[in-house]
């Protein structure tokens, strides 16, 4: 079998020097059946590696699961990247980031605030443990030593811009031995953050993407001996909703990975392509003023989206060519989408009949999202008031409508800091709860989500609630019962378009509010009209030959209920 080891200076395959051109592909963000079609784009631009994070809460919805299927077909996928032949790089975590809800980590696991977060705390490592044994399951047979394609398993990530507990990696590398891992242990670290984030034993990483001859110094000082690694090479940024889509220059980033490539480095380009937060699974920042990112992870990425070259793919796959053999074929460039349109009707208002989207709950005080069971990303509650008053929730997270005798009051945004809104009269109180994201990196991993803290009326405690998670699962399949016509919401409404034949498509919602898509019953994941992101991106594998159906759950205003859609992807106004 072959044998991978770290050198003097180089990575070692079989006593020869490899270096690792790799690009980031997480198969979570991208439809299983185009696996292939991402892996190829990535050899004929010149990689000879594909790496990807696993995230531990979309394996493990739920205490005591773990989801290997389709989406989540890790095996499928690592075996994809060895028939293409190529090899692999795992990152598993246990936090993994990448603007993912929670980084990653379920959000059942800190139903007990009291558990430790990323560092030395028994509970917390119980989970792990049984979490990184059914990722190894699947991950050992696939290690270059034993004829799969995995070169190298990241232990946690970017821990140094988080903690300082070597017990707790040394913890999780213990435990990464234990389950039969024996090809090299990694970490990443941004440069400044090395000592705190790795042990020895462990090969350090290094992440940015300028200043690579600078960067690479300083990973030189804490890594004295071995290759260098860039082991995330940031060829773009994310997004996130009120401000503008990012993008970086392709002249400036190709030039920073030819100084990089000419140091003889090797590297990890994050991302090679983004893909998309399909599902509601996008995370979130708080550094002060909460921002939730949007449903496109295109990242500006050398592959956009949709799968499609970028003018950074031809970048740099020119400049990989100066230091290594490139395939001859280059992927061709994308052809214009259908744009069928049809229009919504049938239109389902929540307040109508809130039992048909899903079970009231009577709770003697007001549950966080996370006491819950499924734990919901949008929840309705509803209590009586005997007067009116200012109404006071102790924090918004992180979006929440007030209706009083179903009309609507107002809306309050945890990025807003907004806490209290004023009720006129006494009547049936109603508040629709959103979950926007979980934050995904920082102190605040792990909080909890909803109405924290309780409400107050006047000062006085509002304390007996009904609780109706709604189960999104079910909004797909609702009718209505009667006749409406309301485009305002929370409404469901539906249409059926046509194509000829499978493909990719691009929704625009620009004259919806808020809300969720679901196309065929796939929930594309979230839209809402202050952009930057404007289009929805469908995977032509959702697609069907024929009719398809879209529902859409509308939570603000909508202009105009027509179903449009458009050749390309608009993603929004940039910076410059």
């Amino acid at each position: 079998m072959p044998e991978f080891t770290i050198g003097a200076a180089d990575f070692m395959l079989d006593g020869r020097p490899l270096r690792i051109l790799s690009g980031a592909l997480h198969y979570f963000r991208v439809h299983p059946d185009l696996w292939a079609d991402r892996i190829e784009k990535a050899r004929l631009m010149g990689l000879n590696t594909i790496e990807t994070y696993v995230p531990w809460n979309a394996h493990a919805p739920r205490p005591g699961e773990f989801d290997l299927s389709g989406g989540l077909d890790l095996d499928r996928f690592l075996r994809l990247i060895a028939e293409a032949g190529m090899y692999a790089i795992v990152r598993p975590g246990p936090y993994i980031c990448a603007e993912w809800t929670n980084g990653g980590l379920p959000a059942w696991l800190f139903r007990d605030r009291s558990i430790g977060v990323r560092r030395s705390e028994p509970r917390y490592l119980a989970a792990v443990r049984e979490y990184l044994d059914q990722v190894y399951r699947v991950v050992v047979p696939h290690q270059i030593d034993r004829g799969g394609p995995v070169l190298l398993v990241q232990v946690e990530n970017e821990y140094g811009a988080f903690g300082d507990d070597k017990r707790y990696l040394a913890t999780l590398a213990q435990y990464t031995r234990e389950a039969g891992i024996t090809v090299p242990l990694s970490t990443v670290d941004q440069p400044d953050m090395l000592e705190a984030g790795s042990l020895e034993g462990l090969h350090r990483t290094a992440s940015f993407g300028s200043r690579s001859a600078e960067r690479l110094a300083a990973l030189r000082a804490h890594q004295p001996t071995g290759p260098l690694m860039c082991g995330e090479f940031w060829n773009g940024w994310f997004d996130h909703w009120g401000a503008h889509h990012h993008t970086t220059s392709v002249e400036e980033s190709a030039a920073e990975l030819d100084a990089l490539l000419a140091a003889g480095a090797s590297v990890n380009l994050y991302m090679f392509h983004g893909g998309t937060n399909f599902g509601l699974t996008n995370g979130a920042n708080d550094k002060g003023v909460y921002q939730p990112l949007v449903t496109s992870y295109d990242y500006d990425a050398p592959l956009d989206e949709a799968g499609h070259p970028t003018a950074k793919y031809h970048a740099y796959r020119e400049v990989i060519a100066r230091y290594h053999k490139v395939p001859d074929t280059v992927p061709p460039p994308p052809q214009p989408a259908p744009t069928p349109a049809a229009r919504l009707r049938d239109p389902v208002w929540l307040l109508d009949a809130p039992a048909r989207w899903g079970s009231w709950q009577t709770c003697d005080h007001l549950p966080v999202f996370d006491d819950l069971t499924p734990i919901p990303h949008l929840a309705l509650l509803r209590t009586t008031i005997d007067e009116p008053g200012v109404l006071t929730f102790g924090e918004v997270r992180d979006r929440a409508t007030v209706f009083l005798d179903g009309r609507q009051v107002g809306t309050l945004l945890r990025e807003h800091h907004d806490r209290a809104i004023a009720l006129p009269a006494p009547g049936e109180l109603l508040v629709l709860v959103e979950d926007l994201g979980r934050v995904n990196y920082g102190q605040r991993i792990g909080e909890p989500k909803g109405i924290i803290g309780g409400a107050t009326l006047n000062g006085r405690q509002l304390s007996t609630w009904n609780v109706l998670p709604i189960d999104l699962a079910q909004v797909a399949g609702l009718r209505p019962a009667a006749d409406s016509a309301a485009m305002s919401g929370p409404v469901v409404m539906r249409a059926e378009f046509e194509v000829a034949e499978p493909t990719d498509l691009f929704l625009d919602t620009i004259h919806w509010g808020k809300g969720m898509v679901w196309i065929n019953g796939f929930l594309l994941g979230r839209y809402w009209r202050r952009g930057p992101q404007r289009t929805l991106y469908v995977p032509g594998p959702v697609v069907r030959p024929g009719g398809n159906e879209i529902v859409v759950l509308e939570l603000g205003t909508m202009l105009d209920s027509e179903v449009r859609f458009v050749p390309y992807p608009l993603l929004g106004h940039t910076e410059f």
